[in-house]
């Protein structure tokens, strides 16, 4: 492995800001918002139709958050490289930061990571995007400002096989409160002249070894918070994203009343 930086002074930084100083208390953050390699990886040894798939980023969730921004005035952080690269929803140590198998897929430009180079992609892209999330929080605090952290991600509508029924899934840890309140803002939401399937916890489940947003920015600061799944299928295409930012924008809203 190389000590040279991972990421090119010419190549993307890792992590986009829209509406630093937007007005709404809601604060959204994309983790897995975008599919870049940087130049050094190459392609991970990976086909391009590999490239595209959930094993990447997280289909849809950057284009409903870049509208639901826009029509909330929210401050909106996502990050740009692959998932592949590191994972920025999971702690550093985790043993899927740099996954060598993501699902059925095995990924040959991280197989036998050594410890330097996980380190080299921590310092490139996990580190930069926790350290704008933590400023730009800090400063609302000194601000007095108040926040409610939405972290946006999506979910396949089959995983390995298994159909996942819901629409949206609401994941939360320790605290309830802000899933608790969408969850009934929800139920006034129809899809297709019918109710919305909301899972609670699914299709995942939030704990504080398979996620790293959520505990670290929203628990320990005691802000509000919400980790949001949007079945992809549903916000693939651009009016698809549209639909759901408006849908998000009223329910947020209606939850944040209550």
């Amino acid at each position: 492995m190389t000590d040279a930086p991972l990421i090119e002074p010419d190549e993307p930084d890792p992590v986009a800001v829209e509406r630093a100083d937007g007005a709404s208390p809601f604060f959204i953050t994309v983790d897995h918002g975008g599919r870049l390699l940087p130049r050094a990886l190459g392609d991970l040894g990976l086909p391009a139709h590999e490239r595209g798939r959930h094993i990447a980023w997280d289909i849809g969730a950057a284009g409903v958050a870049h509208r639901l921004a826009r029509d909330l005035d929210a401050t909106l952080v996502r990050q740009v490289y692959s998932r592949l690269v590191c994972d920025c929803n999971r702690p550093p140590d985790a043993p899927d930061f740099a996954p060598e198998r993501s699902e059925t897929t095995d990924i040959p430009g991280n197989r036998n990571l050594a410890p330097a180079e996980l380190a080299r992609r921590r310092a490139a892209v996990w580190q930069p995007y926790h350290d704008r999330i933590a400023g730009l929080l800090d400063a609302r605090a000194q601000a007095k400002r108040p926040t409610i952290l939405v972290a946006m991600h999506s979910f396949t509508p089959v995983y390995k096989g298994a159909s996942r029924p819901w629409h949206i899934g609401l994941l939360y840890n320790r605290d309830r409160r802000f899933a608790d309140a969408l969850g009934t803002a929800f139920a006034e939401e129809r899809f297709e002249g019918r109710p919305l399937i909301v899972g609670d916890n699914e299709p995942y489940r939030l704990t504080d070894a398979t996620d790293h947003t959520i505990p670290a920015h929203g628990e320990r600061r005691g802000l509000l918070h919400i980790e949001i799944e949007l079945r992809q299928d549903l916000i693939a295409d651009a009016s698809g994203q549209a639909a759901w930012a408006d849908r998000m924008r009223r329910v947020l809203e209606r939850a944040a009343a209550r």
